[in-house]
């Protein structure tokens, strides 16, 4: 099983013109990567929702590293036009010597909708007319596409059909899915799935649609990299750390979408936990959140990370291997980036590879 990081925001160097001197955290997340890269970690994501872009900072990283596989966890479908996304990719896999992966993923409709202006509309047929249209640019095609959503070129107009300027190349394509249907997509036409709000101890939740898409396609789900975000936090005082993670599951249910349209929520409900989901996200959106992650039950936080002592996070990890899980993205937000991050990572690198 491979493990993987998440970056966090980026910041300007210290002292630099733009940063009126303050301190920065692009030098540490430098460091972190290259931590992470010394200790054969995989891969590394950027993350894009209302900080920063996904692709920036790895053009950036992209420099500074050698072997680490470096990802966007996720570009935002709605946020730039299929072509655009392809070029990107096609740059950061240049400028990265091959080691570029593009995720990419719908997004929901608070942000969407909210932040980029885009009304929420087919987001699954847009993603799978984004990645048909990468795909064609990757293997050098000529780009004539009309499918619901876009039309290239468009009907009537003065454009015409175009080749990017690049030669062929392999970018492989993760897609962070939940609803069923998207899962089934992953599983028919995805390198990799981007899994949240997963519980090795309920796999089928998620992995039972990526499968079937798989299979309605000639595949199978082993020629997918399933990778699954899991939060991570190794101390003696489990019950503390237990109810210290409840908002964040809270958050997740209650403030991730909706109250019609929330991906998160439907996963728990999915995994079992319909009663508990419901209720939790009504308190949330009455604006009761502390009453909110006070309904949390315990389960809801240790089947769907890896929390508590040493052991019991080498046993969980266990799990997730076994549920299938190919990739660990680890969200390691327990201990402030610098050392204590560096040492929580090589603690997990080391249970990891222990696994009997």
């Amino acid at each position: 099983m491979k493990l993987a990081i998440e970056l966090g925001a980026v910041s300007p160097p210290r002292n630099s013109p733009i940063s009126g001197g303050a301190p920065s955290n692009l030098e540490m997340t430098t460091e972190w990567v290259q931590h992470a890269e010394r200790l054969g970690v995989a891969m590394a994501f950027s993350a894009e929702a209302w900080w920063s872009d996904a692709a920036t900072p790895l053009a950036y990283l992209a420099d500074k590293t050698h072997k680490i596989q470096l990802a966007t966890g996720i570009m935002q479908t709605c946020a730039r036009t299929p072509a655009m996304t392809a070029m990107t990719a096609l740059t950061l896999h240049d400028l990265s010597g091959g080691r570029f992966t593009l995720g990419l993923g719908a997004s929901g409709p608070q942000v969407v909708e909210g932040l980029h202006g885009v009304p929420y509309a087919k987001p699954l047929t847009r993603l799978r007319e984004t990645v048909e249209i990468c795909r064609m640019i990757f293997d050098g095609e000529r780009v004539n596409y009309q499918g619901k959503v876009f039309q290239l070129p468009i009907p009537g107009g003065e454009g015409k059909a175009l080749r990017v300027a690049h030669e062929p190349c392999e970018i492989p394509i993760y897609l962070a899915t939940l609803g069923p249907r998207s899962l089934e997509f992953t599983g028919a036409a995805a390198d990799g799935w981007l899994g949240t709000s997963f519980s090795p101890n309920q796999p089928d939740a998620h992995l039972s649609f990526i499968r079937d898409g798989a299979e309605k396609n000639g595949r199978k789900a082993s020629d997918l990299d399933l990778c699954v975000s899991v939060k991570v936090e190794i101390g003696e005082d489990v019950a503390g750390i237990i109810a210290r993670r409840k908002q964040g599951v809270a958050f997740n249910l209650g403030g991730m979408g909706s109250e019609t349209t929330n991906f998160y929520n439907d996963a728990f409900r999915r995994a079992g936990y319909e009663d508990e989901a419901r209720e939790v996200q009504a308190l949330w959106l009455d604006g009761k959140r502390e009453e909110a992650a006070r309904q949390v039950p315990d389960e809801m936080v240790t089947e769907f990370q890896a929390v508590g002592t040493r052991e019991m996070v080498a046993e969980r990890l266990r799990i997730y291997r076994d549920a299938g899980v190919t990739t660990l993205k680890l969200g390691l937000d327990s201990a402030p980036m610098g050392p204590e991050r560096f040492e929580l990572l090589e603690n997990i690198v080391d249970l990891t590879g222990s696994l009997s």
